[in-house]
């Protein structure tokens, strides 16, 4: 029988415990429904959210964006039937969709949560990811906002097996990250079975500590406990990220399911969850509001976010004199450095910015550059946290070591975050370091993200240029930059719009098109040179945008030189420039093409830049002897 609706504001214990039971009924409610979720997972939390939201969370719920807001984040995202179950309970969501629109097609309420509500930073449910997003937050609320908000993180104890939380709580104390707390649901159960550390809670806590967290160990489902717990972590006199550590039983208050194995990811079938909420006292209805942010923190917080906005400086971007010879990935540090002008531009870095030039950023805005060290899954989920904040992040490291971030540029993607990144050290060109360090696969990984742009510049000019257009561009950007220092090609206030693309050299007369970016580019245009002076003309083509491509410019160089391609390109043949020029001609209807695509086909070992090019295939001679090649055959 239904609990009559009630309205509440800064609830008791006893509302705070009558709280949790409705958000027990109602995540089981939602995914019985369904017919699928996670409605165990979301009961072993429900005393700790309903604490925080009563009595803890300080968050003006009719005004999300309110930049005073605390944030509340679920890194375990699976837990989503809880937390919309909040949403519910504080008046954001109706009863009804919750009950018809959760997991369904068209519907905002999706299994894991995402940004698509506007309660919601960051989209979770790949584990391991929310905390070190959390962080990101909390780094712009302290050090650039300065904004008083705390950053409450929910963690599964399953996802403490993930390196990227301990990457986060290295960096949350290194930092000092007082407004970040995160509440880790321990419930012993995994998705197979018991996790690793089960109820072990002294074992974490000793982890935790040494971690350099300020650790509290309470029974998660004592309600006293919880309210004196985060009463005590939310001081923010001490310095250290919080977490805490709270012992819970999966499946809590329906007596057949709990701490019992084989219910994880399982909604209780219809006759089961009629059992569920009469053991549990029927449904409830309240309605919650707790603390809003104070009216001089609102007032301060938006003046501070109306600053950054408006503070937006005359960006003079470096100049470069054709024929000087300037590595790109210079260009991109001087280029960064002069759009520090702008307040919103934020830059960080996974220690090498003496090589990606990210350094050049850090001394000129110090208070806006953040080292991440080694760790490259934090690194991007510090810009997905700055982005949250409506910052411009830039994130640089050696091109190959994105890859051990993937999976967290894929959520990026998913949680409609705008970041930027640049990856230096690309391809055989970088030389004697060997395959380790050469990024080889990076375009086609970058290419794969949803909403992605993808650049690659062949020359100090356009790689400012682009530097400039990634700070107003929308989602993930990409830009791929070169060890090596290679001639100036383009004078001063040339422009590169995104998706275009640049023929260096055209006649009416071009026999064949040569493709390159980055240093291909340069070898391109030698094997240009070496061709005319055996009567072969040659068009040259620069695809510095590799996504969006230039269609235009890729078609029409076709149709000009019979459909005589040869494309090369310092990366493995598959998903790179090849790969984007074939789907480019054949979406656009060319069917009549000769290609010949000049790619890293084999496993490249150390050497000098020359020797690897050549190794590989990829410099001027073997552009030239494709283009024979093209050139010679019939018709």
């Amino acid at each position: 029988m239904a609990v009559p609706t009630t309205v509440k504001t800064d609830i008791d214990l006893a509302a705070a415990g009558e709280l949790a039971q409705q958000l027990r009924v109602d995540s089981i409610r939602a995914s019985t429904s369904a017919g699928s979720g996670h409605p165990t997972s979301s009961m072993s939390a429900a005393d700790l959210l309903a604490v925080l939201i009563g009595r803890h969370l300080h968050y003006d719920w009719d005004e999300p964006a309110n930049p005073a807001n605390d944030h509340l984040i679920f890194s375990k995202g699976h837990a989503s039937p809880l937390l919309y179950s909040v949403y519910k309970a504080v008046g954001v969501i109706s009863d009804a969709e919750l009950m018809t629109g959760y997991r369904r097609l068209g519907s905002r309420l999706e299994g894991h949560p995402t940004p698509d509500l506007p309660w919601v930073d960051v989209a979770t449910g790949s584990l391991g990811q929310g905390l070190p997003d959390a962080v990101g937050v909390a780094l712009a609320g302290k050090y650039v906002d300065e904004i008083g908000f705390r950053v409450w993180v929910l963690c599964g104890d399953s996802e403490m097996a993930e390196g990227s939380i301990w990457e986060a709580l290295d960096k949350a104390s290194h930092y000092k990250l007082s407004n970040l707390i995160a509440m880790v649901d321990v419930n012993r159960l995994g998705q197979r079975g018991p996790t690793e550390l089960s109820w072990d809670t002294d074992t974490y806590a000793r982890r935790l500590s040494a971690f350099g967290a300020r650790v509290v160990t309470i029974d998660g489902h004592d309600v006293g406990a919880i309210d004196r717990a985060m009463r005590e972590v939310a001081d923010p006199g001490r310095d250290q990220p919080a977490v805490i550590l709270a012992r819970t039983r999966k499946g809590r208050g329906f007596s057949e399911v709990e701490d019992a194995e084989g219910w994880h990811g399982r909604p209780l079938p219809p006759e089961m969850a009629e059992r569920a909420i009469i053991e549990l006292g029927g449904e409830r209805h309240m309605v919650v509001r707790g603390p809003k942010p104070d009216a001089a923190a609102m007032a301060s917080a938006a003046a501070r976010q109306a600053a950054a906005a408006d503070g937006a400086a005359d960006v003079k971007l470096p100049v470069y004199t054709v024929g000087d010879k300037v590595a790109t990935r210079k260009a991109y540090g001087q280029a960064l450095a002069a759009l520090g002008a702008r307040p919103d531009v934020v830059a960080m870095d996974g220690e090498v910015s003496n090589s990606t030039y990210a350094d050049q950023f850090a001394r000129e805005h110090p208070e806006r550059f953040f080292e991440m060290y080694i760790a490259e899954q934090q690194l991007i989920a510090a810009a997905v946290g700055f982005s949250v904040r409506g910052y411009r992040p830039f994130a640089s490291t050696f091109a190959a070591f994105f890859s051990r971030a993937y999976d967290f540029i894929r959520m990026a993607s998913i949680s409609k975050a705008s970041i930027r990144l640049s990856g230096s050290h690309a391809g055989v060109e970088i030389g004697a370091d060997g395959p380790s360090q050469m990024a080889l696969e990076d375009l086609a990984m970058m290419r794969a993200v949803h909403g992605s742009t993808v650049l690659y510049p062949s020359d100090a000019t356009s790689a400012a240029a682009l530097v400039g257009a990634m700070a107003e561009l929308a989602g993930i950007s990409y830009l791929r930059t070169t060890r090596g220092a290679y001639p100036v090609l383009y004078p001063d206030g040339e422009l590169f719009p995104v998706g275009g693309a640049k023929v260096v050299r055209g006649s009416d007369a071009d026999q064949v098109t040569l493709i390159g970016a980055g240093v291909t580019l340069h070898e391109c245009l030698a094997a240009a040179d070496a061709l005319r002076a055996e009567g072969i003309t040659a068009r040259v083509v620069d695809l510095y945008s590799v996504k969006p491509v230039d269609v235009g410019v890729l078609t029409a160089a076709a149709a000009a030189t019979g459909g005589r391609l040869v494309v090369a390109e310092d990366h493995h043949p598959e998903g790179g420039l090849g790969s984007a020029v074939v789907d480019a001609l054949t979406e656009a209807g060319r069917a009549e093409l000769s290609i010949e695509h000049l790619a890293v086909r084999e496993m490249p070992g150390s050497g000098t830049s020359a020797e690897l090019l050549h190794a590989a295939g990829i410099d001027a001679g073997h552009i030239a002897d494709a283009a024979r090649r093209l050139v010679a055959k019939p018709g």
